[in-house]
């Protein structure tokens, strides 16, 4: 998993690119905290794989959770239509009454409380390509900085959710390492956290569950598949916000440990595969690792 300094610069959570079986550990590869190339996307685009990780149980490693309401501030970088923020949007905003969200009611502090949210969206902030179509890891947190900077607020209890557009070259390992990751930083004298997920108008093949626009179930193949990427590091920000909460022996956390399983599918109003309604909206997103149950869930 990605990495920064231990301080100003912190580690980088990856989205887990599964591949079928476990990937070579290389130079670049290590535990919690550093960073891991564990494939792309299954060719077979199979939704019933069972991950490595399966075998191996999530812990709770002392650090905090994000207990309370939880505002997911989107940041969109670079060019979004109304349409697409809207599939973004009323995701988010309807994320924490779905059973979906329940599993992620299993992750605890020492104390006993949960990552309850709710989970609502919170003020949006446009940046237009303020540093350019080609950006690394560390230009995330300008970005991020920026946008608060120029009016989004100050939260402690935050998600910050960098989201570039499909022509955004993401350089650091964006569509050949991963689909997205979160992180935290201290910003504005604050303990921020932050994700990155991309649009992969570029790389439906390696970000996406299917390339198949039939089967998109809002009708826009890349925002579709970031919607489960984005749901990926929105949970993961919730039980592992500093990287010291829960993970496996492996490194895994929660959302890792699913990717790229769908669980039960239906089908959606316009043809297209579904497992979850949020907002009113249909969406295809990934299961996630309940500490309770320990294993692959798609509610609880």
């Amino acid at each position: 998993m990605l990495f920064k300094t231990a301080s100003a610069l912190a580690a980088l959570y990856l989205t887990n690119l599964i591949s079928a079986a476990p990937a070579a550990v290389s130079s670049m590869s290590g535990i919690h905290g550093k960073k891991a190339v564990a494939g792309l996307r299954p060719s077979s685009n199979s939704t019933s794989k069972v991950h490595n990780y399966a075998t191996v149980d999530i812990t709770y490693q002392g650090g905090p959770i994000m207990t309370g309401a939880i505002t997911v501030y989107p940041i969109y970088y670079g060019t979004w239509s109304a349409t697409q923020k809207d599939i973004v949007s009323t995701f988010v905003d309807g994320i924490s009454s779905t059973g979906w969200w329940n599993i992620e009611e299993t992750y605890t502090n020492s104390a006993g409380a949960a990552v309850t949210g709710p989970v609502s969206v919170g003020k949006e902030y446009d940046d237009n390509y303020s540093l350019g179509k080609s950006l690394a890891d560390n230009d995330i947190e300008t970005i991020v900085s920026n946008a608060i900077a120029n009016g989004l607020p100050t939260d402690t209890n935050g998600i910050y959710a960098v989201l570039t557009a499909g022509d955004v070259a993401e350089t650091s390992g964006f569509c050949s390492q991963y689909c997205g990751w979160h992180t935290y930083a201290t910003i504005n004298g604050a303990t921020l956290k932050y994700l990155f997920a991309g649009r992969a108008d570029a790389c439906l093949s390696s970000c996406v569950a299917s390339t198949n626009s039939a089967s998109s179930p809002n009708g826009d193949v890349p925002v579709d598949g970031m919607i489960s990427v984005l749901a990926h590091e929105i949970v993961e920000s919730g039980s592992d916000p500093e990287l010291n909460a829960w993970y496996d022996s492996t490194g895994q956390e929660n959302a890792d440990k699913c990717a790229w399983t769908f669980g039960t599918t239906q089908a959606a109003t316009n043809g297209g595969q579904y497992n979850v309604v949020s907002g009113g909206k249909q969406y295809l997103i990934q299961q996630n690792w309940s500490a309770k149950d320990q294993k692959c869930e798609q509610s609880a």
